[in-house]
């Protein structure tokens, strides 16, 4: 069955007939979830289920934000508190093996999460350098202010989830630790140098351009194209992303409905895809944008298709690590930073 190139939300814990009816009509190629949907372990097991037989695939994605920290869309009593990015970055500071390891064990206990509630995509690593006068937006979310430490603790994150089985999501390309606003607000403007954007907010993309997915950010980098945010930039995602940085993986959207964007949700939608992005990411869930967005983007085929495909292969290959080890550890190197 063809699927559509963009990414649904929905309104509740269980799909409404409308929503039903039209995800069955449009075929969206995934859909993602936040804590509006979530409740119960059984509830969100029954909610994936039903979006699994509406799309007739098995590995159909699911995604969700769950980093730790202020984005976790599954929180107690029924999951644990994680701590946020800078957590790792701090014990990194003080023991880099230590700090590695914990970026693993936390996305590893991510995944132990997600797969057996049927959420099988997170939107993990954070790969923004955080810039001293940035927007709180990224904030704590971020690893830190070094590339190379952003880029290793990345990398490790990113192996946890795939070691779980869950595919992981680099965001937000090229860059988004510079920003002075937030893109769900406003549209923030870097007027950062290339040279600088290049050895510093790049690098970590550059570094994990092999990961199968990976999101943009709403935001104009003036020194590459000072009319455009990078989402709908084809210079920035032809050049910059798929030229510079070499990516070659699944290129999504961040969300069409954050006020970043201008336009109506067709036009946003058209201009996403007109500019390169494989997939247009819907989250609000509200049913007149849906249809709209629906309406503006194609059938996947052909290059997207391919990377679609690559994208969700391994989902649910998980490997043999022990779920309660790995808790146990984890929770022992994080007893060294009691401030998170």
């Amino acid at each position: 069955m063809t699927s559509k190139a963009f990414i649904a939300g929905f309104a509740g814990h269980a799909l409404t007939d409308d929503e039903i009816a039209f995800f069955k009509a449009e075929q969206p190629w995934g859909y993602i979830v936040f804590a509006r949907n979530l409740d119960t372990p059984v509830q969100i097991e029954a909610l994936t289920q039903s979006l699994r037989e509406i799309s007739g695939r098995e590995n159909v994605p699911v995604l969700i934000d769950q980093e730790g920290g202020r984005v976790q869309r599954l929180k107690p009593p029924h999951w644990e508190k994680y701590p946020p990015g800078a957590a790792l970055g701090a014990l990194y500071d003080i023991d880099k093996e230590q700090g590695l390891r914990a970026a693993w064990l936390l996305s590893r206990l991510h995944a132990f999460d997600l797969l057996k509630l049927g959420i099988n995509v997170d939107c993990l690593p954070v790969l923004d350098v955080l810039a001293a006068d940035a927007h709180d937006a990224i904030g704590d979310r971020a690893y830190g202010s070094d590339p190379a430490q952003v880029t290793a603790l990345g990398r490790m994150a990113a192996k946890g989830l795939t070691g779980g089985g869950v595919m992981p999501i680099i965001k937000h390309m090229p860059g988004q630790g510079r920003a002075r606003s937030d893109s769900h607000h406003d549209l923030p403007i870097v007027e950062t140098d290339r040279e600088t954007l290049e050895k510093i907010d790049f690098a970590p993309f550059a570094a994990l351009n092999d990961v199968a997915m990976a999101m943009t950010s709403h935001i104009v980098y003036s020194a590459l194209d000072s009319a455009e945010p990078a989402t709908t930039s084809k210079t920035v995602i032809n050049d910059i992303i798929r030229g510079q940085l070499g990516f070659d993986g699944l290129l999504m959207s961040d969300d069409v409905s954050m006020k970043a964007l201008s336009g109506d949700f067709a036009s946003r939608s058209r201009a996403i895809i007109d500019a390169g992005c494989d997939v247009v990411l819907h989250c609000d869930g509200n049913m007149d944008d849906m249809v709209a967005v629906a309406s503006a983007v194609p059938d996947l085929l052909g290059r997207a298709l391919e990377r679609a495909e690559a994208a969700v292969t391994d989902i649910g290959k998980a490997d043999s690590a022990d779920e309660v080890t790995c808790r146990e550890e984890f929770a022992s190197l994080m007893a060294q930073l009691p401030m998170f």
